[in-house]
């Protein structure tokens, strides 16, 4: 038997959901089959199949969440191994090591509780030995029952053979015991929990005046990194009045030389053309904090806040100062709508050396943004909109768009980050400065 393991899609990615499976127990695959899609805080991607064989086990239900990289997701049966028929005789056997370890099947429960915290699988055995009774459920179901004090033994599951997973414990009512999440607590839980939790009962909102939708993984992650961002960042905004005629009808024009190609420029492009620019000229705004120093980039990487369903994702323009305003143009016109399907490939949306976010199109003037680490700085982009302005002594009327540099103040201090907004007004006055 050979044990099919949750991939990881990138080096940072811990878990996943297993969003579908492309086989079912008692099919032929191949090496390079698609067996299943696996999805990402940020992006869907299909999973091949590296070894070839027959479909023993189906261990993950389909949309499971929180599956922890590396851990079996299904168990295929090679030439020579047992026919089909022994397996699925066998099938909930198969299932009680992970639940009550027996010397046959010793090196199995091994490998399934790897990917739970150590001190969650001591606590669930004598549990199960003291029911006398076998439990069916995968490790992550285990554990955030012991964090919830639920108890197994009263949970029906839905995963294959009855098998317990995380929606299960989810949708299940937390029992009266404290031991578990006592031990849960003394593990490590303060860490991932710094204040307790209250359910908006406990904070006066009436059961039922609610809908309840569950947070997906990018929720999760874009929550839980911007409140690490917010909270451990020393930043403060910079913002200025930019006069933007010059460049609208620089756009126009723009425009009107690559319609025929199928191409249009829109004010971001410009505006992640000009940044990229600036960022060349004032390369100490282009850097990223590090305990080890200062990182200071060779090239604009810049990310460029997109909203999806359920979250908001930055896919990358790499080498922005490198490229024209066409190539912007394209590229972030695929970027966007692949980003939308979750269809991005990981180095398309990690890394990044600066950030722009743009919600002028929504009508908001000015507002500041939460810097993307690793990045020193991110900037928001306002709307365009008629406003008087002096000239000299005289009044008149201009087409103004407000934008806000946040900075991280450990790397990208008042002074650079004046001096990179001095560099980057003139590109956006003027777009001809671009080229110059």
């Amino acid at each position: 038997m050979t044990d099919i393991l949750m991939p990881a899609l990138s080096p940072t990615m811990e878990e996943g959901t297993l969003a579908k499976w492309h086989v079912k127990k008692g099919d032929t695959v191949k090496s390079g089959d698609v067996i299943a899609e696996i999805e990402t805080d940020k992006a869907t991607m299909e999973v091949e199949a590296v070894d070839e064989g027959v479909v023993d086990e189906i261990l993950i239900a389909e949309g499971s969440e929180g599956v922890k990289v590396n851990t079996p997701i299904a168990r295929l049966a090679g030439e020579g191994e047992a026919p089909a028929p022994a397996p699925k005789a066998e099938a909930p056997k198969a299932e009680a090591p992970k639940a009550e370890p027996a010397p046959a099947k010793a090196p199995e429960p091994a490998k399934v509780e790897a990917a739970a915290p150590a001190p969650a699988a001591p606590a669930a055995a004598p549990a199960k030995a003291a029911e006398g009774s076998r439990i069916f459920a995968s490790p992550l179901a285990r554990r955030l029952a012991e964090q919830k004090g639920i108890d197994l033994s009263g949970v029906t599951g839905s995963g294959p053979h009855g098998r317990i997973v995380k929606l299960d414990i989810d949708k299940a009512q937390p029992g009266q015991s404290k031991a578990a999440p006592t031990a849960a607590s003394a593990a490590g839980a303060p860490a991932s929990a710094p204040r307790p939790h209250q359910t908006l009962e406990q904070m006066g909102i009436a059961p039922g005046s609610y809908d309840l939708i569950p947070l997906d993984g990018m929720r999760k992650t874009v929550a839980r990194r911007m409140t690490d961002s917010f909270r451990d960042v020393p930043h403060f905004p910079l913002t200025i009045d930019l006069e933007i005629d010059e460049l609208l009808a620089a756009r126009a024009k723009i425009n009107a030389m690559l319609e025929k190609q199928g191409v249009k420029i829109s004010v971001n492009d410009m505006v992640i053309k000009a940044a990229a620019v600036a960022l060349m000229r004032v390369p100490e705004a282009n850097a990223s904090y590090t305990p080890e120093g200062i990182a200071m980039h060779h090239h604009a990487d810049i990310a460029m806040a997109v909203a999806v369903p359920g979250g908001l994702i930055t896919p990358i323009i790499r080498s922005a100062e490198t490229k024209g305003l066409a190539q912007i143009a394209t590229e972030a016109k695929d970027l966007a709508e692949r980003a939308r399907t979750k269809k991005l490939k990981p180095e398309e949306f990690q890394g990044g050396t600066f950030s722009i976010s743009n919600l002028g199109m929504f009508g908001i003037k000015s507002f500041a943004s939460i810097i993307n680490e690793p990045q020193g700085a991110i900037l928001s982009v306002g709307a365009g909109e008629k406003r008087p302005v002096v000239r000299g002594n005289e009044l008149a009327i201009a087409t103004v768009m407000s934008v806000t540099l946040t900075c991280d103040h450990r790397v990208v201090d008042g002074a650079t980050g004046a001096k990179w907004l001095a560099a980057f007004k003139p590109l956006i006055d003027d777009p001809l400065n671009m080229i110059v």
